[in-house]
């Protein structure tokens, strides 16, 4: 097979139209493009197109480690520029000429807008597929082939030009291995299924095992169902030797994954079985000798990539090794002392040190390295922590002198509301005292001077709890759910006096429902305070007429959050200060200080808000904040 393999991939054609006197140049323009990658699979040209062809359908294991590993190694050879596509011919399910006609056909269809530079047939059945419907799907494709031997490629007939990596699989090797770990044994059994890839490897097997020694009975089942199988191997004697080819389906029809239908048998078995695949490992199999479909993807994809290079490729075989299961081993009560030399043994358990002492010893000094970091960390969270407070308090410090600022501010048409009151508790207590001067006062009338007296005292009284509760000083924040309507009402009420004072009109749109946020009030109010003061401060200018100050609260975000908007009708602001208008110190006022909409951010953001201004397209500003509902929805 070695020898019919020279393929003519990367073959080099000087052209005739060379004139005679260039022939040397032409030459060298040639060598100098081979050498520049002008044949190279990372070359500029268009990106290659590989078509990777399965036989059977995606859950046979063995077929798709085969294609992944040719598929990864492409990848990362040509550094992600290629196209690798996939297709399953599931020939084990549907062997029928017609099925595959009729695949054949709507593949030449599928790649007829772009069709593959390459073709990797995986097994014997997709490459005899390619070969014959070559000319419809991908006539001027190369060909590498992997997953069967040269005995295989010979009777295929294979074109010089398909070129592959033969894997031989020597089912005397793996039943020399188990002679070697049962040396009692006097009798083999082989199995297989009834799909005509299971009859292939029974007559592959036949041959195979011819010589062995003549104390060694060599006995086939084939043809049963499944449950029959597990029957037959349950009563097996404890010294046979139990190989089992592949079970792709069984008398009944039925189709099986081979690695599962190994695995219901391996099971079931009263003597060690043995495999001629890598991937019945770990699934029940003593182990076996055969390459490693990983390997032999490797070896697929090194052909396919020099071939796309334009490289002369020419047949290789995959190397095979012998492999074991430990637990396997354990469970016959085999010696691993008597597997052939170099075998791989899977699945030992070692001690915890055997298996990790790298590890342990670096786990150890890793230990002893975070527990120092950990009692650093802890000090310094100590040290965070403390800063935080100091931060926090600080933080509250400020807002209580703001509030202290805004309950300045607001003194004088303060004292002007407590005035009134006060002056009507004055005057009705006064007319009181004359009506009982006389020798028959009207009782009626005094009690209804008196109860003016109680609503007046009421009135200041409100007044002066809304002054207390503004000027307040706390040490810590004072979460409270409550309705934000509620805090936009009593700031309004607040600053009625002010508005009136300075002849502002002041209306307020209030939602229909309650709106439970979920903060310190104070804090809040705090903000709608500064927030109208400063709006009521941007219509000094305007006409007494048009000095109009604008509450609304709402839902907002699918009735996730509240918005409070206070919108006014002064000049503005300018569009090149509205980035700045919330940095500390910032301000545009001859006596501010430029902290109050610094603050206001702050607070709204402690409570997981936001507030932002705009300028109202009818003119004046409006200053928006949000805040999270106490209960969503």
């Amino acid at each position: 097979m070695i020898a019919r393999s020279q393929a003519r991939f990367g073959r080099i054609r000087v052209s005739p139209s060379c004139p005679n006197a260039s022939t040397f140049i032409c030459l060298l323009l040639v060598v100098i493009f081979a050498a520049t990658g002008i044949y190279s699979v990372q070359g500029a040209g268009p990106v290659p197109r590989v078509l990777i062809l399965y036989p059977y359908d995606e859950r046979i294991p063995a077929t798709n480690i085969v294609g992944e590993a040719a598929r990864t190694r492409l990848v990362e050879a040509t550094s992600g520029k290629v196209e690798v596509f996939s297709e399953f011919l599931d020939l084990s399910r549907f062997p029928k000429k017609r099925h595959v006609d009729r695949i054949a056909r709507y593949l030449a269809e599928k790649y007829s807008d772009g069709r593959p530079d390459l073709v990797i047939a995986l097994g014997e059945e997709s490459t005899r597929f390619i070969v014959a419907n070559r000319n419809a799907i991908a006539p001027d494709a190369k060909i590498v082939f992997g997953g069967f031997g040269s005995a295989t490629a010979e009777e295929l007939r294979l074109p010089n030009d398909v070129v592959g990596a033969l894997t031989e699989f020597e089912i005397r090797k793996t039943v020399e291995m188990a002679i070697g770990l049962q040396p009692d044994a006097r009798q083999v059994v082989v199995i297989a299924g009834s799909a005509e890839f299971d009859k292939a490897w029974v007559a592959a097997a036949q041959e195979d095992l011819i010589g062995l020694p003549s104390y060694i009975e060599t006995t086939y089942l084939t043809g049963l169902s499944i449950e029959e199988f597990v029957e037959r191997v349950a009563a097996l004697p404890p010294d046979t030797i139990v190989v089992v080819l592949t079970v792709l389906s069984d008398r009944t029809g039925r189709n099986f994954v081979p690695r599962n239908s190994l695995e219901k048998i391996a099971k079931a078995a009263s003597a060690p079985v043995y495999g001629p695949y890598s991937t019945y490992l770990d699934h029940g199999v003593v182990g076996g000798n055969a390459a490693t479909f990983e390997s032999t993807g490797t070896a697929v994809a090194g052909l396919a990539i020099d071939a796309l290079a334009g490289k002369a490729i020419t047949d290789i075989t995959v190397p095979q090794s012998y492999m074991a299961d430990s637990r396997q081993l354990r469970r016959w009560g085999l010696s691993e002392a008597d597997l052939p030399l170099g075998t791989a043994v899977l699945f030992k358990e070692r001690s915890l040190w055997q298996e990790y002492w790298k590890e342990i010893i670096a786990i150890s000094a890793f230990v002893a390295a975070q527990s120092l970091v950990i009692v650093s960390l802890v000090l310094e969270r100590r040290r965070r922590a403390a800063a935080e407070f100091q931060a926090r308090h600080r933080l509250l410090e400020v807002i209580h002198l703001n509030q202290s600022a805004t309950a300045g501010a607001l003194s004088a048409s303060i004292a002007h509301e407590l005035n009134q009151p006060l002056g009507a508790i004055r005057i009705n207590a006064e007319t009181a005292a004359l009506m009982l001067e006389r020798p028959n006062p009207d009782l009626k009338l005094i009690q209804q001077i008196l109860a003016d007296i109680r609503d007046d005292d009421q009135r200041a009284g409100d007044i002066i709890d809304r002054m207390r509760g503004l000027l307040r000083k706390r040490s810590e924040i004072d979460w409270q759910e409550f309705d934000l309507n509620d805090v936009v009402r009593s700031a309004i009420h607040i600053l009625h006096p002010e508005a009136q004072r300075r002849d502002v009109t002041v209306s307020s749109i209030a939602s229909a429902q309650g709106l439970p946020v979920r903060a310190d009030r104070v804090h809040v109010q705090q903000v709608i305070l500064n927030l109208a003061i400063n709006a009521m401060d941007a219509m000094l200018q305007a006409p007494t007429a048009e000095r109009n100050l604008m509450f609304q609260t709402t839902m907002v975000e699918r009735n996730e959050k509240v918005e409070v908007s206070i919108s006014d009708t002064g000049s503005g602001i300018p569009s090149d200060k509205l980035s700045n208008i919330f940095d500390a110190f910032y301000t545009t006022k001859p006596t501010g200080t430029g902290l109050g909409l610094s603050i206001a951010r702050v607070i709204i953001e402690i409570y997981g808000g936001k507030l932002w201004a705009d300028n109202r397209p009818q003119g004046g500003a409006v200053f928006r904040f949000v805040l999270p509902l106490a209960r969503p929805g």
